[in-house]
């Protein structure tokens, strides 16, 4: 028995050190231009970890080839250890790599809570059912409901996308990725465009989002990524420059330079 406990032990201590998203020297080249180069990045369980860089730094070009939009010419991507790199965006998808997107890719007509019980519906591969009998869709509707209870957006659930302020479409989004139950959420720009009234709300559901979720948060907004974030990436024309906790980032020198624009005082 002693034994058994032992390798039990010992699997769940394997299994808790592989990270939730890894990348292996993953390249891009479109022709004679890299757009990602060697690139080793490690997204750890329950992490809150920033992508962050100057505009042209490979960040985009990073989340698509994590995701499937882009296919790389060389490296490996793995989700949980498992490699995925030959697999579909939608494949990755039923597996837990859930994206939110710079521009809101919800439908804009449905109301709040149709969009949430549709990405229910397609995560259980149900969505066919849902021209059939409302009866027979109970199910997804409440479980959207109660999503939409736990973020505080019940009180809007009926109402169609577009009359939604643009900072309440940005947290949508969000519940529309967690309605598909991501081990892996990336979450592009989750306050571009939002007034800076209407990010303390985005900020606040960040950081209520279950730990068990391994984050990555691409982002610009220097403030968010310094409060959610425990670890950042600096990617540099399509390199990573350095990674580390934000107060060494903070202070690193080369960050200053070609991030923020500083001269070395030396």
């Amino acid at each position: 028995m002693s034994a058994l406990t032992n390798n039990i032990s010992a699997v769940e201590a394997a299994s808790a050190a592989t990270p939730s998203l890894e990348t292996q020297r993953l390249c891009k080249n479109f022709g004679a231009l890299p757009v990602a180069s060697d690139i080793d990045f490690r997204l750890e369980r329950g992490a809150r970890h920033a992508l962050i860089g100057p505009n042209g730094a490979g960040k985009t070009s990073f989340v698509n080839l994590v995701t499937g939009v882009l296919t790389p010419s060389a490296g490996r991507i793995l989700l949980g250890g498992e490699d995925i790199t030959q697999l579909s965006r939608a494949a990755r998808v039923k597996r837990g790599l859930v994206r939110t997107f710079q521009i809101s890719a919800l439908f804009r007509r449905l109301s709040l809570i149709e969009n949430v019980t549709l990405a229910i519906a397609e995560r259980d591969g149900t969505a066919g059912d849902l021209i059939r009998p409302a009866g027979r869709y109970r199910a997804p509707i409440e479980e959207a409901y109660a999503l939409l209870e736990t973020l505080g957006l019940a009180d809007e659930a009926a109402r169609p996308v577009y009359e939604l302020a643009y900072g309440r479409q940005r947290l949508a989004d969000i519940a529309v990725s967690l309605a598909l139950k991501p081990k892996v959420l990336l979450l592009d720009e989750p306050a571009a465009g939002v007034p800076s009234g209407e990010t303390g709300a985005i900020i606040d559901m960040i950081e209520r989002l279950p730990a068990d979720i391994a984050v990555l948060i691409i982002e610009h907004d220097m403030d968010l990524v310094f409060r959610l974030a425990n670890r950042i990436t600096v990617l540099v024309q399509g390199g990573v420059l350095i990674e580390g906790k934000p107060r060494d980032i903070a202070a690193d020198v080369q960050v200053r330079q070609v991030y923020l624009g500083e001269r070395d005082p030396r």
